[in-house]
């Protein structure tokens, strides 16, 4: 039994491995130790003085980065509020924890992709319930025809609406679904299929700052050679390297995002592709965006590795199923 009669035989100190941390004796046995100096933990502690609803002694858990681990107690600090130090002999279980997701994880899929609607200015969006209904007269692009179906609609007969929709448009109806969600096995068994033999796509997003910084540590700056020319529309924005290499920009709401990127065949694997990319997040950093997004075929492995490379994480994968 430890101090205050908690039985605490189902925990461990200092981690995996067995090593005990501090010598305290009666110390609980949980998961951290000083290796988690640095790491989001969650510790369950006692709360000295005070009874719980059962009778026992008071326990309170916290959440927050360890900071300090030493032979008497550690730190944690909390999202908000002053760092608290706890005693080893106060801590009744505890692990550490995957890092909070970024504001950016945070937004949803569905929300996501209605940034990217800025990317292009003369999309005819329609909502169907919680569905949104695109289509754009200049692009032939699926992101701007097809139905955002991310989610159930709410509606009734949505599939045959979405038919009629696309059928005075485009003449093939197309859906944008997350992968492996409800609406993909509710339009799979409706007789939809593939729209391609393409793999799903990979929606990606990154900090701004980062890479900028990223791509700078590269040597490749929005003033750097070749000259990149940037035409703003309102809140879109053409880059272009002469004829060599190009690419779009849209600003929403803090974000900006890239399409239609084009290298010619015989000037690729030169950079001109991250010197255009350079040219629009600055143009993008100077309007206020801090979150940069874009979208890779999954089966792109060298894009991806690309985009690793350059701070750009898997936020959602959709894919595009048509219709019968």
């Amino acid at each position: 039994m430890a101090s205050g009669g908690v039985p605490r035989d189902d925990h461990h100190v200092g981690g995996e491995s067995g090593e005990e941390s501090g010598g305290e004796a009666g110390v609980g046995r949980h998961l951290l130790g000083p290796h988690v100096v640095g790491r989001r933990v969650v510790v369950r502690r006692l709360v000295r003085g005070e009874t719980g609803p059962s009778g026992g002694p008071a326990m309170t858990d916290l959440l927050g980065t360890c900071t300090a681990w030493d032979a008497t107690g550690c730190v944690v600090q909390p999202e908000s509020g002053d760092p608290v130090r706890i005693p080893l002999a106060d801590i009744v279980s505890g692990k550490p924890v995957p890092p909070r997701p970024s504001v950016r994880h945070r937004v949803p899929p569905v929300e996501a992709q209605t940034r990217a609607l800025a990317l292009w200015p003369d999309l005819e969006t329609q909502p169907l319930g919680a569905w949104l209904l695109r289509h754009s007269p200049s692009s032939p692009a699926r992101r701007a025809n097809s139905v955002l179906a991310f989610g159930p609609s709410g509606v009734p007969d949505d599939l045959d609406r979405v038919v009629d929709f696309y059928a005075a448009r485009t003449g093939r109806p197309i859906a944008a679904v997350l992968s492996g969600s409800a609406e993909e096995e509710l339009f799979r068994g409706r007789g939809w299929g593939p729209e391609s033999g393409d793999a799903d796509t990979v929606f990606q997003v990154a900090g701004v700052a980062r890479t900028r910084r990223l791509l700078g540590a590269r040597g490749i700056g929005a003033d750097a050679a070749p000259e990149v020319v940037v035409e703003e529309d309102g809140d879109l924005a053409t880059a272009r390297i002469g004829d060599r290499a190009s690419a779009v920009a849209a600003y929403d709401r803090d974000w900006v995002g890239f399409r239609g990127l084009h290298v010619a065949p015989e000037h690729r694997r030169q950079g001109l592709g991250l010197r255009v990319m350079a040219a629009l997040l600055e143009w993008g950093a100077e309007r206020g965006a801090t979150t940069a997004y874009l979208q890779v075929l999954s089966e792109n492995a060298p894009a991806l590795a690309l985009y690793d490379g350059l701070g750009f994480t898997e936020h959602h994968r959709y894919c595009y199923l048509a219709a019968p």
